[in-house]
């Protein structure tokens, strides 16, 4: 999808695309599969700039992920939220963060510690 074409959804599509987008970015990463991985953190990072274009009503919409049984998705959700519900945000990673061998557990944990010194930069 291409990202001007993001304008013309609503911001229930944009939810769900974001859902499936994430868990897949994940199971691609894991499967040895970087480039698919890639295609979908890029067009994660559009949604993301589109709902921000919408105003913070249709980013709190990503609040409904933290609870995503994919753990792909609830990282995802859980770092866009962290401009906004900083404490939610920061609860998810760190349940992610005690994944035993997990990807997704190191990737929430190296966020938590950016995001408690200050340095991390939304995209």
């Amino acid at each position: 999808m291409k990202k001007a074409q993001l304008k013309d959804l609503s911001i229930e599509q944009l939810i769900e695309m974001t859902r499936t987008a994430s868990a897949e970015r994940w199971r691609a990463i894991n499967a040895g599969r970087p480039k698919d991985g890639n295609r979908m953190f890029d067009l994660l990072v559009a949604i993301r700039r589109e709902l921000r274009t919408r105003g913070l009503e249709a980013q709190r919409r990503l609040m409904g992920l933290l609870d995503d049984p994919d753990p792909g998705t609830r990282c995802w959700a859980a770092v866009s939220v962290l401009e906004f519900a900083p404490e939610e945000g920061e609860r998810v990673l760190a349940e992610l963060a005690k994944l035993p061998d997990s990807l997704v557990g190191f990737s929430a944990e190296m966020t938590l510690e950016q995001w408690k010194a200050g340095t991390f930069k939304p995209l």
